[in-house]
């Protein structure tokens, strides 16, 4: 890895790690979401850092090239965080639809309640 491309690398970890601390100060992101970034960042350091753990973990796993291997760790921690988005965007329309059918259900008794008025003071 040249020392132009670990130094790209470094300050876009670093860039990275940056933004998501300033999200979380400001409240527009939640630490759980930004831990996935912040580790994935930080896992970007370590290599520009330590190109040699790259090329370990290439060989304990045992893929062709290094690049190989951070490719495939990469696509790797996307899909986990892909599924894991899924799984929440899951529970929230679950968690839509029941609120959805409890207003509706409280706007009837509602309606209800309104029309057993109406008759009550019609009959008085």
């Amino acid at each position: 890895m040249t020392t132009v491309l670990r130094v790209i690398l470094i300050l876009m970890s670093l860039l990275i790690l940056a933004v998501m601390m300033r999200r979380i100060r400001h409240a527009k992101a939640r630490i759980e979401d930004s831990m996935f970034w912040v580790f994935f960042a930080l896992l970007l350091v370590v290599f520009s850092v330590f190109p040699g753990a790259a090329d370990w973990l290439s060989d304990l796993v045992g893929t062709m090239s290094t690049a190989n291997f951070i490719y495939m760790l990469v696509i790797f921690l996307l899909m986990v965080k892909c599924f894991s988005m899924s799984m929440r965007i899951s529970q929230l329309e679950t968690k839509v639809k029941e609120l959805v059918q409890r207003i509706a259900l409280d706007d009837n008794k509602l309606e209800e309640r309104m029309s057993e008025l109406e008759k009550r003071e019609k009959k008085s």
